[in-house]
């Protein structure tokens, strides 16, 4: 009688442990079955994005192949996407639409957040001179000039504004195009051909790329900021080619760190090449006045043969130019398909771009500000642990966070608490160099900046300790 007791406890302990390595072996199958889904979904995703092989050889047959849209592979690649993010409960974070202006705060469906998606780094998009100038060109010369410059002729905007770009990088002349993606594409497309060479970093933009394929010139990539990577393609190809082209960004617009100017033009010296440099991000952020990569450097611009950059991130309009040596600029505006076969640049936008230049000049305070904002960012984010990779703090901040789930559940926390930052995802990086990119201002406070950093480091480590568990 007295053993009996004990006997039951010990079914009971048996029992209970049973069940807790039954509950255990069910919470492993699960998680390895949401692992396997996690690969098999990144495997779609990049079986997706890759492109069909071509059959030859055989006589086409009528109904052979699809003319259905959601047969191609780009849309398999965003059907994808939406079973991932059904599949995690992670709303899409893209093409969210805002209730107004933005500017270091912005307003969607009602409710205030601090924006840190957003290229105005100097806040001059809500500076009065520029809307001042934007409205006078609408009311002088409507919104449009209606056809390409060398049909439908040129305004005064165009021209002004084209000369100071010049002044300002210290040139002889620029030309300014309507798309800053089309600035590339027609500029590299229409000096190169299928004789020359092309080398760029592996990082360089989307733009480049194509416009490098569009040249049918021979391109190759060198190792991010590498100047020895380059010089050894230099070395095993320049001789091969009638003329060679080195392509870069002064900024990155991914990672945030600069690009090794004076190296590079040691290198183009040597080899007889030319130099492009894409200051897209650079103008307003980099050098004491704002003036980009050479004044960064202390380098004469001149010994760059092809500055080109953008209206619409810095200088709050929307464009692109490329400016240099008077012939290159005769060059493109005679034969670059991205200006003699599109339209003009539009009234407001050549004189909101020309406004907020001249702003760029009488108001450096703005430029000391912005980077004193990304210095802080910077340092911050070091300081609780995040991964801000090679960014060097000047306007873009990259925090490396992993995998697609991290990236995707993060997006929507940080949106919660108030926070509109977009995350990074592949193909545009690799699968698990999911990073979310923070583009400081000078209008950002900070206060902005600390809770910006903490609220990060907060939801990262919430993440994790979910990913442990």
């Amino acid at each position: 009688m007295g053993q009996e007791p004990s006997a039951g406890r010990r079914d009971v302990n048996t029992t209970s442990s049973q069940f807790r390595d039954a509950l255990r072996r069910v919470f492993t199958r699960v998680g390895m079955r949401a692992r396997a889904k996690v690969a098999e979904l990144a495997q779609s995703l990049a079986d997706a994005c890759a492109r069909e092989p071509l059959q030859t050889g055989q006589t086409y047959r009528r109904g052979q192949s699809s003319t259905e849209f959601a047969d191609l592979p780009a849309y398999s690649a965003i059907v994808k996407y939406r079973d991932f993010g059904k599949l995690f409960k992670i709303s899409d974070p893209f093409y969210r639409s805002h209730d107004a202006r933005t500017a270091s705060e912005t307003w969607m469906q009602g409710r205030r957040y601090v924006n840190f998606a957003s290229y105005d780094y100097l806040g001059l998009n809500h500076h009065p001179a520029v809307q001042a100038a934007a409205g006078a060109a609408i009311e002088h010369f409507g919104t449009s000039v209606s056809a390409s410059r060398i049909v439908a002729g040129e305004r005064p905007l165009h021209r002004e504004l084209e000369t100071a770009l010049a002044d300002f990088y210290g040139v002889e002349s620029a030309v300014a195009f309507v798309s800053g993606h089309a600035t590339n594409v027609s500029t590299i497309g229409t000096l190169m051909s299928g004789d020359d060479l092309i080398i760029h970093d592996e990082l360089a933009h989307n733009s480049i790329i194509v416009g490098a394929k569009l040249s049918r010139a021979t391109a190759h990539a060198f190792r991010h900021n590498d100047p020895a990577a380059l010089e050894r393609i230099l070395a095993a190809n320049r001789h091969l080619h009638k003329r060679a082209l080195i392509v870069v960004e002064g900024l990155y617009s991914m990672d945030g760190d600069v690009a090794d100017l004076p190296s590079l033009i040691a290198l183009k010296e040597r080899y007889d090449a030319w130099l492009m440099v894409d200051e897209a991000h650079a103008l307003g952020v980099l050098g004491p006045r704002g003036r980009g990569s050479a004044e960064h450097f202390g380098i004469d611009p001149s010994r760059i043969d092809i500055w080109m950059g953008t209206l619409s991130k810095t200088l709050a309009a929307c464009g692109g130019y490329i400016a240099g040596k008077q012939e290159l600029i005769d060059i493109l505006k005679y034969q670059a398909p991205g200006l003699v076969y599109s339209v003009g640049l539009s009234p407001p936008l050549a004189a909101a771009a020309a406004a907020a230049l001249r702003a760029v000049e009488s108001e450096p305070e703005r430029i000391a500000r912005l980077q004193r904002n990304g210095k802080l960012f910077l340092a911050l984010a070091k300081d609780a642990g995040l991964d801000t990779a090679t960014s060097e703090g000047h306007s873009i901040v990259s925090v490396i966070v992993g995998d697609l789930v991290h990236a995707g559940k993060l997006s929507q926390r940080l949106l919660d608490r108030g926070l509109n930052v977009l995350p990074i995802i592949y193909p545009a990086v690799p699968l698990k160099a999911s990073r979310f990119r923070f583009f400081i201002t000078s209008e950002h406070s900070p206060t902005q900046i600390h809770n910006a950093v903490n609220v990060m480091r907060e939801e990262l480590s919430a993440v994790e300790r979910r990913k442990v568990a």
